[in-house]
């Protein structure tokens, strides 16, 4: 039994950063979509702290010449999964995060609409961390269980936006997290 629970828009272990890069979802809006992404500041570079900065608007863009190509971007994501596992939600579920941009799945425009977005610490680049694969797959059950039509609704960003993105990249393993996803289901 996964010790992962959604309550108000809340995941119940992540540590809460409220990032001002959301607004409410249109009305009458379901969710119905989960969207995984990778992110690192620098780029195949991990942590620092840039990117919970980055999702707050409080970037010093002197940091690192690549900070300045980024300048004036507000973005965010429902969730960020570290390296070490650890989770930082930034947006509430319930409200609309901007992780996805101009998208589309299964025919449907504005991914940004109806979806949850989850950044995990990565690259394109490089392998992801057990830790991740544990914690995403056991957040992606939690958000089934609260949003039950995200089940079996799960992307890459690169599938949403595939002229824009490459993210989560040729590292991400794709059926090892189905078979977490399918152990953790099963418990």
């Amino acid at each position: 039994m996964s010790h992962l629970k959604i309550e108000q828009g809340r995941l119940n272990i992540a540590r809460q950063i409220a990032s001002p890069n959301f607004n409410a979802r249109p009305e009458q809006t379901e969710i119905r979509l989960v969207v995984i992404h990778n992110i690192s500041l620098p780029p195949s570079q991990f942590g620092g702290g840039y990117i919970e900065q980055f999702f707050q608007n409080q970037l010093d863009h002197g940091k690192h010449p690549y900070f300045e190509t980024i300048r004036g971007m507000q973005v965010s994501a429902h969730l960020l999964i570290l390296r070490t596992g650890e989770i930082l939600q930034f947006v509430n579920f319930n409200d609309r995060a901007w992780h996805a941009g101009r998208s589309s799945y299964l025919g449907q425009v504005e991914c940004n609409d109806y979806s949850i977005g989850i950044e995990l610490e990565g690259s394109d680049d490089l392998p992801f961390e057990e830790a991740q694969y544990q914690q995403l797959s056991q957040v992606i059950v939690a958000l089934e269980s609260a949003y039950p039509k995200t089940k079996k609704h799960l992307a890459g960003h690169s599938d949403i936006a595939p002229q824009r993105k490459t993210d989560p990249g040729d590292f991400f393993d794709w059926q090892k997290l189905r078979q977490l996803l399918q152990q953790t289901r099963a418990t």
